[in-house]
């Protein structure tokens, strides 16, 4: 038995990449930032903050409802597994690249947004849509894969 499972809490770094290489076929890539905050130890070293950068890459239904409603900044909860994939650069280098293939996910609420100084608005929210399909999503905003 094998386990490939992936879990981040983290911010979109940019708006989804939207492709369509087959027929009915939709793909979503973008990166998702994780950060460590900085700290410092008992004995006054001090570790700065540090981010990683994770390619997410989603597939049908999922690619559908990123291109709709996940934008830069976007707060997510990813679950999904590994893949790395290699390719050839214009230098003819082999290159590798590792990507986390999203089974499900959460948007996670944003927080209040002013657009005068000194009054403050409700959040924005995307709009619910039913996900429940064929019973897959057992929670309301999760998408079923």
């Amino acid at each position: 038995m094998s386990v490939n499972k992936v879990i981040l809490l983290g911010n979109v770094g940019r708006d989804p990449e939207v492709r369509y290489p087959t027929q009915g076929q939709t793909v979503a890539s973008f990166p998702l930032a994780t950060s460590d905050r900085a700290y410092t130890t008992s004995s006054g070293t001090q570790v700065p903050e540090r981010t990683e950068w994770h390619n997410l890459v989603m597939w049908g239904r999922n690619a559908e409802v990123a291109e709709k409603y996940i934008r830069k900044g976007t707060r997510l909860y990813v679950e999904g597994r590994l893949r790395t994939r290699n390719y050839e650069d214009r230098n003819k280098i082999k290159r590798y690249v590792t990507e986390i293939y999203v089974d499900s996910f959460e948007m996670l609420g944003g927080g209040q947004r002013t657009s005068e100084p000194g009054k403050i608005e409700e959040p924005v929210a995307a709009p619910q849509e039913e996900t429940k399909q064929q019973g897959l999503a057992d929670k309301p905003g999760e998408v079923p894969f």
